[in-house]
């Protein structure tokens, strides 16, 4: 397990389901009773590999010992692109597949993908100068950092905002994401919905044409790298890598005008306001109260037909337990990410199922094309 498995307190907030996995009598690591036996790859986001590795390594250990999961930790985009391609079982994305994206799938491989969500997480602003932990920022700000009109850390607007911090000259080092990412999508959404000149210059999505001056870092791990890597290095990154790395992260100003640190108590808050619908395509937007306000979802993709059976069941069993299963839950919360409510986990276990369904393996009659994909 991870060492930041021991620095959040915080885990009597996580709401814990009593509904069984799919395969098992109970939440407790009893999964399938080791009676599956499957080796599935994944690929995509790097925001919630800490979390990942962890239910993979506890599934393949302790619950179907004769299931293998790889997930290759490539990004949102490699990962929707993998997924389209169909050269893994499954894809995983911080951003949802838009219906553009839906259609192509369903052509390359003759029948409907499925998308679901997994976890919650804060995206947050971390630099490696413990003297900045909890220096609030809000969006024109971080908006400005990363136009660079905003250089150093005691620029006006910053001081502004921290009466009570002694600030330093040190210039900022703005860090991004190279590759193409969910994170960067949160993040610049976020600075879309809130700043008009962000909107109008830069936009939102999984990649961005930067202002000149910024440091790039491939996944999660490659910009909290480039934030110890150069003095004065600021950069958006999912909390758990920011957790694990040590970094002091910045307390971000929300929608009611609260300076929010990014705690699993706030990101839970924040996901509690999303509003979402069938098609599970949303976003987490306008968050006050005691939400943090750069709060992000990541999806899972299947397909409704093209496994083999026993992948198929693999499948299912996996992504039902990591939901649903008290120590699985335990584990996103203590890595710093958000689990599903007990509602939305009844939803999206209904979603899973229809993973093989037109191949006679789910909830649908309709027979498909069993060797699509293979």
């Amino acid at each position: 397990m991870r060492n930041g498995r021991s620095k959040l307190a915080a885990l009597a907030a996580i709401p814990l389901l009593a509904t069984a996995c799919s395969s098992g009598d109970n939440g407790d690591n009893t999964g399938g009773g080791g009676d599956l036996n499957a080796s599935l790859t994944g690929a995509g986001a790097s925001f919630p590999d800490p979390l990942f590795q962890d239910w993979m390594y506890t599934y393949s250990n302790d619950v179907q010992p004769d299931v293998s999961i790889n997930y290759q930790s490539v990004g949102s985009g490699a990962g929707v692109e993998q997924f389209l391609e169909q050269t893994v079982d499954f894809g995983s994305s911080e951003e949802y597949l838009d219906d553009e994206e839906l259609a192509a799938a369903a052509d390359a491989r003759d029948c409907r993908a499925v998308q679901f969500p997994v976890v919650f997480g804060a995206v947050v602003i971390a630099f490696d100068n413990p003297d900045l932990d909890g220096l609030v920022l809000d969006p024109e700000t971080i908006a400005g950092i990363y136009s660079r009109d905003i250089t150093t850390f005691d620029d006006p607007a910053i001081a502004e905002l921290n009466p009570d911090m002694e600030l330093p000259g040190d210039e900022i080092v703005p860090v991004h994401r190279s590759d193409s990412s969910g994170t960067t999508f949160v993040f610049s959404h976020y600075l879309s919905t809130e700043v008009e000149s962000w909107a109008d210059e830069y936009g939102e999505g999984k990649e961005l044409n930067w202002a000149d001056g910024l440091v790039g870092g491939q996944q999660n791990d490659g910009v909290a790298q480039g934030i110890t890597q150069n003095p004065g290095g600021l950069g958006y990154v999912n909390q758990s890598f920011a957790q694990e790395a040590g970094l002091s992260v910045a307390n971000i100003v929300n929608e009611d005008g609260e300076a929010i640190e990014p705690t699993l108590e706030s990101t839970i808050a924040a996901s509690e306001e999303a509003e979402i619908p069938e098609n599970f395509q949303f976003t987490i937007d306008d968050i006050g109260g005691q939400g943090y306000p750069i709060a992000g979802t990541n999806w899972i993709f299947t397909y409704t037909c093209g496994y083999e059976q026993d992948s198929a069941d693999a499948i299912i069993d996996f992504w039902t337990w990591a939901l649903t299963d008290e120590s699985a839950r335990e584990m996103t919360g203590e890595l710093g990410y958000a689990p599903l409510g007990e509602e939305l986990t009844d939803r999206v276990v209904a979603e899973i199922e229809k993973t093989n369904s037109e191949n006679g393996g789910g909830d649908s009659d309709t027979e498909g094309d069993a060797e699509a994909g293979e």
